[in-house]
Parts: structure tokens; sequence; C-alpha cells
């Protein structure tokens, strides 16, 4: 997609943090931190959403890189036993980056109303 900001990131055309990245997915701190550690983790192939992943052919290796990279960054970031994953479906949902992009958000004690 010409104008996704991720897009953009994954493809390295936009300075980002990042934290972690491998041939799939491209983790990096969010701009807007709700906790101490607030990563997004975001499949290089553009999919609008969960949903839209999920009718793909490509849903299994792109969540096996997700999960993996969930892993790896909650390793780097010392959260393992600390976090939450969260990921938005539609504008409803509160999704503001039509991209998927999964929320990863630790590093403290999380409050039950986070998001």
């Amino acid at each position: 997609m010409d104008n996704c900001i991720f897009c953009k990131i994954a493809k390295h055309e936009i300075d980002s943090n990042i934290i972690y990245e491998n041939e799939d997915v491209i983790a990096f701190h969010d701009l807007n931190p709700v906790a101490k550690v607030h990563v997004l983790i975001v499949p290089k192939t553009h999919f609008s959403n969960i949903y839209e992943l999920g009718k793909s052919d490509e849903k299994s290796r792109i969540l096996s890189a997700v999960s993996e990279a969930i892993t790896k960054v909650a390793e780097i970031c010392d959260t393992a036993d600390c976090f939450r994953v969260v990921v938005n479906n539609g504008e409803k949902a509160g999704q503001s980056v039509f991209h998927l992009h999964f929320h990863l958000i630790g590093g403290q004690e999380l409050p039950k109303n986070l998001l």
C-alpha cells in the first residue's frame, strides 16, 4: 500500500525505533505508549486487519512469525513475566492504522481496563 505508514516502516522508508525484525514482521516502539513497554508488532505483508488475515492463505506463516516476535520482544524488553497482546479490528474497536498490528504492552503491573 503506497500511503500506509506501517508498510513504509516495514520497508525502512521511515525511521522507527526497531526492537526486532525477521523476514515476515517488524517490531518497534509505539509513538504514544500506554505503558512502560509498548511495542507494535507488524506483519510486513499488508493486511488491513486480523479478519482479513484470517481469510488469507498466509495466516499460518504470519501468525507463527508474530508469535515468535512476541516472545523475542518480551525477552528483549525484559517483560516476559508481565505483558498483554492486543489487536484491534476496525475503527469502532479502536483501530487507527489500517494495517494489521499487535500491541505488546507490559513492563509494569497492568490495569484491567488498560485497553
